[in-house]
């Protein structure tokens, strides 16, 4: 049960924020409601939230690991997401940037809720790989930044879906 809870949890932020082709551009904004599951998918809802209550103890190590690097990796991309909405040259890019940020927003919150209410203690701060990743971006405006974050985007949407399969083979 703790392992479907991680899954749902977490499959829930790849659906709603991470689904998306690998191209560079994002056709409208329209596409973040486009991403949205319809009523009979297998998305949580809100409320499913409140069955998911197996405590901490009966998670696994590789099960913390993967929800922590959910957890930082939700962040960053929120963060990364609010730099290129507001220093991004290309609109397509700054709304791709915005969807980023509003999703795994809302998704991190969710995933916070789930640990806190298993009493399981979340990361508050990026690992130093991704701080480094997040420095880096922040340097750059423009043309320049549309360019690395979009790339940036793809390859670790890649390792995300990548770490999903894993958790759900493995976990």
């Amino acid at each position: 049960i703790m392992k479907n809870s991680i899954l749902a949890i977490l499959a829930l932020s790849a659906i709603v924020s991470c689904k998306k082709t690998e191209t560079n551009t994002v056709v409208s904004n329209e596409d973040s409601m486009a991403m949205m599951a319809p009523k009979d998918s297998t998305m949580m809802e809100n409320n499913a939230m409140s069955n998911m209550s197996e405590p901490v103890k009966d998670m696994s190590a590789q099960d913390k690991m993967f929800a922590d690097e959910a957890a930082t990796g939700g962040m960053m991309e929120a963060m990364l997401g609010e730099y290129v909405a507001k220093n991004g040259m290309n609109e397509q890019v700054k709304s791709l940037g915005q969807m980023m940020n509003d999703d795994h927003t809302k998704v991190n919150n969710e995933l916070k809720a789930w640990a806190t209410n298993i009493g399981y203690t979340l990361p508050s701060a990026l690992m130093p790989e991704q701080q480094k990743m997040v420095d880096e971006m922040m340097t750059m405006k423009g043309a320049d930044l549309d360019k690395a974050y979009t790339k940036m985007m793809v390859e670790d949407h890649k390792k995300d879906i990548a770490a999903f399969k894993k958790e759900a083979a493995e976990g």
